[in-house]
């Protein structure tokens, strides 16, 4: 699951956190993508494909979605899915790795997670523009991230430890490709 790490990581920095007495900045998209089909789990309505550049999609399909029951393995399909980024301030929290909270998730009711990923990190940097995020990891790593969303920047300052979590829930649609 690299490149799921790679996109948490790409849309945690992306993230901002609040001031420790604010509510947690959270941003919820659909986003779209073209996938080769590789795995169907009828019974669960969990599909499992891969977009260019070989990132693979795990997605759970809403039972409204009929087009789900007619994939076969191999389509080329447009799917679109729910995925959500929370960032809150977590001013003396201990650096994590990267964590799978999926189990806990579906633990706490929600059944439309198909991956929940969480880690805490220590902002070292925002640019001027708000458009690239610094930040260290649990293991002393530095990286940089594009911010997807300045939303999530809210009132968030160099030297906050924030925990990011980045949800993908369910296909609200699928297409096949003709």
């Amino acid at each position: 699951m690299p490149e799921i790490s790679a996109v948490l990581i790409f849309s945690l920095l992306a993230l901002g956190g609040a001031a420790p007495t604010q509510a947690p900045n959270s941003v919820t998209r659909e986003t779209t993508t073209i996938a080769t089909v590789d795995r169907i789990e009828r019974s669960s309505r969990v599909l499992t494909a891969h977009s260019e550049g070989n990132v693979v999609h795990t997605l759970y399909v809403d039972p409204s979605v009929k087009a789900f029951d007619d994939l076969k393995v191999g389509d080329v399909v447009t799917v679109r899915y729910t995925e959500s980024v929370v960032v809150q301030v977590r001013p003396n929290a201990k650096l994590t790795e990267l964590q799978d909270t999926t189990a806990a998730a579906h633990k706490a009711g929600d059944t439309s997670v198909v991956q929940q990923q969480k880690r805490i990190v220590t902002i070292e940097d925002i640019d001027s523009q708000g458009l690239f995020v610094t930040y260290r990891t649990h293991d002393n790593q530095r990286g940089v991230h594009p911010v997807l969303n300045k939303a999530l920047l809210k009132g968030l300052h160099r030297g906050d430890r924030i925990e990011i979590t980045l949800t993908e829930a369910r296909a609200v649609s699928i297409e096949r490709k003709r």
